[in-house]
């Protein structure tokens, strides 16, 4: 009955398994796990609500023993740091030659008023202002930081469509030179630079509408308790110097007003800078859905020390599934860690040892459309995913459909089972959407 399953959520017996099943971990990490992913979702359901739940660990083994680890910590944190240095470097000098290009660019189809000198100190300070705002960001979080990366971020955003309208500029003079009509250089800058301000506002302001996307679906062997009821699904929120605590209320007001039955997070709840987690989550404690609200990590909670975040997630009344399986009225869900679905013999271990019953309907929830073949061969029924952005903005709405291909955005169907990949409700850099638009999904289930 409701009152020893939710005895058994915070450290009792299940009524129905018995035990707690642990695959690999000692006893005290798996109380501690257990005790974070389940208890949270006790104090925003209610003991009365949630029936019938089991839980199962599905985490694998560790791979080093702790004075293994000790040894190779200093190798791995230095090659870390090498990495992350060479990548830094490679997008600062990535930008660095934009931002040439589009003075060049510039100065070759207008005559400049401006001094060159000023001009060309005013770009080389921008080239470099994203790339330091967010090194801060990582390490402060204040006031004058936030403003900082806040105008990084937007001028990252209107020089994204700088750098098209430039290379739009070359196109248009080059064409027209070899169909031997005559355009005046400076008219051709004007107009294509002046669309590319008009669609970074337009980006800005598109951004914050917030859409609601209703989608039906309908699963095989779904409990019939199931049907009619409705999920909610919110991805890629990114909390941090842009979306704040602000942010996170207006998400949490729009899902009280559509009451679903369950609400999925599907990762990168924050964005990975330093920012106190319980302060931007702490709107999450107002959201009481009849059976709960479930949380999968993204990539951003994995920059750095995950657990901050997940224990504030935590407190905030959210249950955490690290490579764990519940099972609600029939209906099993499945959270899988990011890093740990990006390893396709890992993911696949994960799911195999989830013990999914291919006679009753499954929803994965997993950061990333990544592993579908994986997920289908598991039994999955559907996989609930975020990450791309849907690209977020033009003209990587077209990078990333080349890497994800149909399943950079909406509901699709891979083989047996079906995946929908959410645009998110956030953005990650510019604050700006062009060619995407934010949204939190509503499932129906038939």
């Amino acid at each position: 009955d409701s009152r020893i399953t939710a005895n058994w959520k915070c450290g009792g017996t299940s009524p129905e398994a018995g035990s707690k099943h642990q695959f690999g971990r000692a006893s005290s990490e798996s109380e501690s796990q257990f005790h974070r992913g389940s208890c949270g979702v006790n104090a925003a359901v209610g003991i009365k609500l949630v029936e019938r739940m089991t839980t199962q660990y599905i985490s694998e083994e560790p791979q080093t023993a702790p004075a293994q680890v000790a040894e190779t910590r200093p190798r791995g944190t230095s090659n870390i740091r090498v990495r992350i240095g060479g990548f830094v470097a490679a997008i600062q000098s990535i930008l660095f030659l934009a931002h040439w290009f589009v003075y060049q660019t510039w100065t070759f189809f207008r005559v400049d008023l401006d001094p060159p000198s000023i001009t060309q100190a005013v770009l080389a300070l921008l080239s470099v202002s994203f790339v330091a705002a967010s090194l801060l960001a990582f390490r402060y979080s204040n006031f004058f930081v936030r403003l900082f990366y806040r105008i990084a971020a937007t001028w990252l955003g209107f020089f994204n469509f700088f750098f098209v309208a430039a290379g739009m500029s070359w196109f248009v003079y080059l064409g027209s030179r070899l169909l031997g009509v005559t355009l005046g250089r400076p008219i051709v800058a004007n107009l294509l630079f002046g669309a590319a301000v008009i669609a970074g506002l337009y980006g800005l302001v598109n951004a914050r509408r917030i859409w609601v996307k209703r989608i039906t679906v309908k699963l095989p062997n779904m409990p019939s308790t199931w049907r009619g009821r409705a999920a909610a699904l919110v991805s890629d929120i990114h909390l941090g110097h842009v979306n704040g605590g602000g942010f996170m209320r207006r998400i949490v007001s729009m899902l009280t007003r559509l009451q679903p039955d369950i609400v999925f997070i599907t990762g990168d709840l924050y964005d990975g800078g330093k920012v106190d987690p319980d302060q931007v989550a702490a709107p999450l404690k107002n959201l009481s859905p009849r059976f709960g609200a479930y949380f999968v990590t993204g990539n951003h909670e994995e920059f750095s020390n995950s657990a901050n975040y997940l224990d504030a997630i935590s407190r905030s009344g959210i249950g955490v599934l690290e490579n764990e399986k519940v099972v609600i009225e029939g209906l099993q869900i499945v959270g899988v860690n990011d890093r740990d679905s990006t390893d396709p013999h890992r993911f696949r271990s994960i799911l195999e040892r989830a013990e999914l019953d291919r006679e009753q309907a499954s929803i994965l929830l997993s950061h990333s459309p990544r592993g579908l073949q994986i997920a289908e061969d598991a039994g999955i029924s559907l996989q609930l995913s975020g990450h791309t952005h849907g690209g977020q903005l033009f003209p990587f709405t077209w990078f990333t459909k080349r890497i994800f291909g149909e399943f950079t955005y909406g509901l699709k169907r891979f083989g047996e089972f079906m995946v929908y990949t959410s645009s998110g409700a956030g953005t990650w850099g510019p604050p700006m959407r062009v060619g995407t638009r934010p949204e939190i999904v509503l499932i129906l289930f038939e």
